[in-house]
C-alpha cells in the first residue's frame, strides 16, 4: 500500500490511455498522492510538456507535512529514509516494536533499508512496507526532474526541492494567488473593538493549532477579547472535542462552524484579527492572503511559509510556533498598544489575484 501511494502502475496505465485520447499540448499536476510520480514519467514517453506546483511537501515527506509522528518538526528523510521508516512504525506499531522504532539509532535503520534495498537480507516482518519508504524519495526525485517547470509558492519550498536533489534550474518561485475584489484597495478597516474580535479559519486538525490559539486566548483578561472558530467539526471529530474541552464552554469562545468561500471577506470584516497557529511549515495557508486582502491584521507562527507573506511588525505579528503564551502576548498587545492594529491594517500588502497567477502558469508554459 506504501508503494502504491507513489508508484501506482493502475493510475499509469490509464493515465496513458487518457494521454492518448485527449493529446493534450500541457499536463500540470498539483498533487500526486495515491496517483503516483510515474504519471510525470507516462507524459514524458509521449512528449507531453509536464508542470508542477507542489502544494505541500509530499513529494519529500510520505506525510507531507515534515512532521514526526511526536508532532515534532521533521528535517526531511535521512540518507535511506531510516527516520521515515522508523515514524512509520511509531504511527502504526504498537507494544515492543513501537518501543523499539521509537529507541533504535537512525543510522541503524538506514543501514536495515540500504540493505533491504540491495536485497542481502533474509525475508523479515514489514521488509515489503521498509523497502517502499526507503525507496520512495529517490524515484520521486528522479521524476520530478523530468518535469519541464515546477511553481515552487515560496522560498522555503523551492530550498527543500533542491536539497533532495530536484534541479534548480527547473524552479520557479511563484506565489499563489486568490480571487481579490476589485475593490480592495479602497477597503478600510473598522476601529477595532472592545472586545478584540480574534478569528481562527482552517481546517480543524490538530497540525493546524487551533488548540494553542485557545489555550492563548484563555490567558487574556476576562472581558477584553471573544474569539470566533470557523472549521469543520465533523472532519476530525476527536480533535474537535479536544477543542471544546479546552474551550471549556466560554462564553467568549464560538464555534462557528463553516462558510460558503464567496463569503470569507464578510468574515474577514467581522474580525479584528486573524489567527494562524500553525504547528508545521505551511506551503502559504491561502487564508494569509485573503486577510491581507480584506486589511485583516494576521498573527501567525514564525515558520518560513508564511513568514515570507506576513511581515512582522509590519503588517502581522509573528510568535513562537506551538508557544500558548507568545501568542497570548501578541494578542495582548492588540488589546493594550494604541493604534497598532490600524497601524498593520494599513500596511497590509495586497495578494496576487488568480488572474495573475494563471498568466503567470501560462508564460511559464510557453517558454518551457
Amino acid at each position: 500500500m506504501i508503494e502504491i501511494g507513489y508508484n501506482n502502475r493502475l493510475a499509469d496505465s490509464y493515465f496513458g490511455r487518457i494521454l492518448e485520447r485527449f493529446k493534450p499540448e500541457v499536463v500540470h499536476f498539483f498533487h500526486l498522492n495515491r496517483l503516483g510520480t510515474g504519471l510525470i514519467e507516462v507524459a514524458a514517453r509521449v512528449g507531453v510538456r509536464r508542470f508542477m506546483t507542489p502544494t505541500d511537501f509530499w513529494a519529500i515527506c510520505p506525510t507531507g507535512q515534515l512532521v514526526c509522528d511526536d508532532g515534532s518538526l521533521c528535517a526531511g528523510p535521512s540518507a535511506y529514509a531510516g527516520n521515515c521508516v522508523k515514524h512509520l512504525a511509531q504511527r502504526t506499531q504498537g507494544g515492543l516494536t513501537r518501543i523499539i522504532a521509537r529507541k533504535l539509532p537512525t543510522a541503524s535503520v538506514d543501514l536495515l533499508a540500504r540493505l533491504t534495498q540491495k536485497g542481502v537480507l533474509t525475508s523479515y516482518p514489514h521488509q515489503v512496507e521498509v523497502k517502499a519508504i526507503s525507496s520512495r524519495l529517490t524515484a520521486n526525485i528522479r521524476r520530478l526532474n523530468q518535469l519541464n517547470g515546477i511553481l515552487a509558492p515560496n522560498r522555503f519550498m523551492r530550498e527543500k526541492l533542491v536539497q533532495y536533489g530536484v534541479s534548480p534550474h527547473l524552479i520557479i518561485q511563484s506565489a499563489f494567488g486568490i480571487d481579490v475584489p476589485d475593490s480592495s484597495e479602497n477597503l478600510s478597516r473598522h476601529t477595532p473593538r472592545r472586545p478584540l474580535v480574534v478569528g481562527y479559519i482552517g481546517t480543524l486538525a490538530t497540525h493546524k493549532g487551533c488548540h494553542v490559539l485557545i489555550e492563548a486566548f484563555k490567558r487574556l483578561p476576562l472581558g477584553q477579547a471573544i474569539l470566533k472558530i470557523y472549521g469543520n467539526l465533523e472532519d476530525f471529530p476527536e480533535y474537535s472535542r479536544e477543542l471544546k474541552r479546552h474551550a471549556d464552554n466560554s462564553d467568549a469562545i464560538t464555534f462557528c462552524g463553516i462558510f460558503p468561500n464567496s463569503k470569507i471577506g464578510k468574515v474577514l470584516a467581522d474580525l479584528d484579527v486573524l489567527v494562524v497557529p500553525s504547528l508545521w511549515y505551511e506551503n502559504t495557508p491561502l487564508v494569509v492572503y485573503s486577510a491581507q486582502a480584506a486589511r485583516c491584521p494576521v498573527v501567525a507562527s514564525d515558520f518560513p511559509g508564511i513568514s515570507e507573506v506576513v511581515r512582522d511588525e509590519v503588517d502581522g505579528l509573528m510568535f513562537e510556533a506551538g508557544n500558548p503564551k507568545a501568542l497570548a502576548k501578541q494578542l495582548s498587545r492588540l488589546i493594550d498598544e494604541p493604534g497598532i492594529t490600524e497601524r498593520l491594517s494599513t500596511n497590509s500588502q495586497q495578494p496576487k489575484s488568480t488572474r495573475l497567477y494563471v498568466d503567470e502558469m501560462l508564460s511559464l508554459w510557453k517558454s518551457a
